[in-house]
């Protein structure tokens, strides 16, 4: 049968204690919600629905981009009163599956199994064993281990209390049976609200079997109501891609001091020191070394590039064996050829640079186009801007620019042309040619350094 998954989204989060709502908090920089659209959006959903609550508009602006349908809660009348406001957009023939914006990390695998428990005569719910299940819907079975009923614990009775198999909320249903069930809930509980899980109970006296499953881990069905909560499902959720890491062959110092904030690709031999952060899409080819403390964002890195520690590399492309750092920052728009060296309290941006080129000590090279085997002296900077517009140095091949030079834009320096230090260069070079510009040095004998008054 078809699918169609709706997500619960629109708890206030009063426990989050911010003004963002709960299911914009970010997991490895990326809204909690937009993990579970991720999810059903893998299952090959044919609709995916979201209902949001009162004041809860800034979460479709943040999410207006994503192919879901908006459902608004206007009140918060519990979770079986939230996913009947879904009832008119759901199909009887679809198998309907319910979600929520807080849980982030259940699996596909998790999911295709629960939907496997689905048919005619069933229908399927995600439990989980835990050792303290304080706080969970209690999963009651007979004599013959069949499930009953879910009786939530600020309902239940001393005994029902000691039951440790819980409620995770997720379930699967076939849409007809679903909006019947949905149609014949009740408020009579202590909370005064639409329970959900009511359905169970109901679907057992109509016949049903609820065919239970379960999550491979906990943390894949535990919700967030806190932050507290949520820095605990981050490291889990990054351990696991550090260990995915080091399955497909990557060295990681210490896979505890790892965040993967986006997606990665990795050749073989790939090394990454301590405190590392990847985010958006990073390409890592063969022999690669990333030093401590270092932050990769939308980069491709060639083999045997070497990243020093303390470094910041974004929106950037690196040929082979480029070595960078440490304490630099390569910016966005920059392409670096084999072999380039940009050293310690180097910052490049959108700049192309030739292979073997270096740029070693305390430089900024901004909006440039530099050619193959260039050396740039210490303190060496390009001035692209000039308070309204940017323009563009070119460095010809085998150029050599002196310490503590300044290149004011637009300039072209000619192929192998030596620029001597000091200079402030405002005009193009010729080729292998020395140019500079400096006051002739004198020293003044009669001079006296001042004393301080008494």
């Amino acid at each position: 049968m078809d699918l169609s998954v709706v997500i619960l989204a629109a708890g206030q989060g009063s426990r989050m204690r911010s003004k963002l709502p709960k299911v914009l908090h970010k997991l490895a920089h990326k809204p909690l919600l937009t993990h579970v659209i991720d999810v059903a959006e893998k299952l090959s959903a044919q609709d995916i629905h979201v209902v949001y609550g009162h004041g809860g508009e800034v979460v479709r602006d943040v999410l207006s981009e994503r192919n879901v349908s908006w459902v608004k809660q206007e009140e918060q009348l519990g979770t079986g009163h939230a996913v009947a406001q879904a009832v008119p957009h759901l199909s009887d023939d679809h198998v309907v599956l319910v979600l929520y914006g807080d849980v982030p990390l259940t699996t596909k695998e998790t999911l295709q199994q629960l939907l496997e428990q689905v048919s005619t005569k069933s229908m399927g719910l995600l439990t989980a064993v835990l050792e303290n299940p304080h706080g969970y819907g209690r999963i009651v079975r007979n004599s013959d281990n069949v499930v009953q009923c879910i009786t939530e614990e600020k309902d239940a009775t001393d005994e029902i209390r000691k039951i440790r198999e819980v409620n995770t909320g997720i379930l699967a249903a076939e849409g007809g049976k679903l909006k019947e069930w949905l149609g014949r809930l009740k408020n009579n509980n202590a909370q005064g609200e639409y329970y959900l899980t009511d359905i169970i109970a109901m679907a057992v006296n109509d016949g049903m079997e609820v065919k239970t499953s379960h999550a491979a881990a906990v943390e894949e069905v535990e919700g967030i109501n806190n932050r507290n909560q949520l820095a605990k499902i981050e490291r889990y959720y990054q351990r696991q891609q550090a260990e995915q890491l080091m399955t497909a062959g990557v060295t990681m110092k210490d896979p505890a001091r790892f965040d993967l904030r986006g997606t990665v690709e990795t050749g073989m031999d790939v090394t990454i020191d301590i405190n590392v952060i990847l985010e958006g899409e990073v390409v890592l080819g063969n022999d690669v070394e990333i030093g401590a403390n270092c932050l990769l964002r939308n980069v491709t890195l060639g083999d045997g590039c070497v990243i020093l520690p303390n470094s910041i590399i974004e929106n950037a492309q690196l040929g082979c064996q480029c070595a960078i750092g440490p304490f630099a920052r390569i910016r966005p728009d920059t392409v670096l050829a084999d072999r380039v060296k940009i050293g310690n309290f180097v910052e490049v941006k959108k700049a192309h640079v030739g292979e073997e080129t270096k740029i070693n000590h305390l430089s900024y090279v901004g909006d440039s186009i530099i050619g193959r085997d260039v050396n740039i002296g210490a303190g060496a900077i390009t001035c692209n801007y000039d308070g309204a517009n940017k323009h563009i140095t070119e460095i010809g091949d085998g150029a050599f620019i002196g310490s503590d030079s300044q290149l004011v834009a637009p300039v072209k320096i000619g192929a192998g042309a030596t620029i001597g230090a000091g200079s402030t260069i405002t005009t193009d070079t010729p080729e292998d040619t020395l140019t500079l510009t400096r006051s002739k040095q004198r020293s003044v004998d009669s001079w006296v350094r001042p004393q301080k008054k008494k």
